[in-house]
């Protein structure tokens, strides 16, 4: 088997300063004690990414069981695996129908929005609106999205949201009568969450030609890449969905030129770099800048 100890070490960080938060924390700080609840959501979302690639056990119900249920509340675990997974068809890649993560639009649906529409996701589309506004869009879209698929008789969307509703509930029961968070705090630690995963997230995939050049690569080995996994070395990990994710750094660095030949230079050296290009300014456009409609 697989060394694992990182993963299980991660794992026990997270539920650790969860409890923390939620039982200790919340009864001298609310403010110090939604802080650190979010981060330790984030981190298992970053963990549920994992999880889903196989790890740390080679049984996808023991990995699924670990980070079950969502600290974050949003997405049920089910749905997340199964909509990355389908992400990860690297032909499909930014495609605004067939990639379930993409955040381009069709030109001719962005045509048809209304002038306030565009405006809200021209706001979202800088670092700073997908912070402020990123999980509350995403979250809308993605629901009316599953909630289609469950009116046209997908049982298995049904089924991770029967799953996820009531175990979140018990999430929030434990932050507030088992330890001492209000609801409405524990709902903004989660949003916190959510914000901070939308740095990640934010220019991971750009529109491009060839596939592997659409995946980035951002230099980064700070507190944001430990608290994603190390998922800023995006594409090694599109590369090698497999691979633990302490050993993306050193694969990359081992093959830098190779890796950054594959994705035509799409580099940033640091999280700040991102920031300081893009937290009042946007990267890309909302359409998808080549997308010909051929599917």
């Amino acid at each position: 088997m697989k060394t694992e100890w990182p993963t299980l070490a991660a794992l026990a960080l997270t539920y650790g300063a969860f409890a923390l938060a939620t039982v200790w924390l919340a009864q001298g700080s609310v403010a110090l004690a939604i802080i650190l609840t979010g981060l330790a959501a984030a981190l298992q979302s970053s963990l549920s990414h994992e999880m889903l690639h196989g790890h740390p056990t080679p049984y996808v119900w023991v990995n699924g069981a670990l980070v079950f249920p969502a600290l974050s509340l949003c997405i049920p675990y089910m749905r997340f695996r199964d909509t990355h997974l389908a992400h990860h068809d690297d032909d499909r890649l930014t495609d605004p129908y067939d990639d379930p993560e993409t955040n381009f639009m069709d030109p001719l649906v962005w045509a048809g929005l209304s002038v306030s529409t565009r405006r809200l996701m021209r706001a979202n589309n800088t670092l700073l609106g997908r912070m402020l506004l990123g999980p509350m869009i995403a979250q809308v879209l993605f629901m009316r999205a599953d909630g289609r698929a469950i009116l046209h008789g997908d049982m298995r969307v049904l089924a991770g949201w029967l799953l996820h509703v009531p175990a979140v509930l018990a999430v929030v029961w434990w932050a507030h009568h088992v330890g001492e968070m209000a609801w409405w705090g524990y709902v903004l630690a989660a949003y916190l969450a959510l914000s901070i995963l939308k740095i990640r997230t934010f220019l991971e995939h750009r529109a491009h030609d060839v596939a592997q050049g659409r995946t980035v690569v951002i230099e980064d080995r700070g507190p944001l890449s430990f608290l994603f996994l190390n998922n800023n070395f995006h594409i090694v990990h599109h590369s090698h969905p497999g691979v633990q994710w302490w050993q993306m750094p050193r694969l990359y660095f081992a093959d830098r030129d190779g890796y950054l030949a594959l994705n035509d230079g799409y580099v940033y050296r640091s999280y700040g770099d991102v920031f300081r290009r893009y937290f009042l300014r946007a990267k890309d456009p909302v359409p998808h800048p080549l997308w010909s409609g051929d599917r």
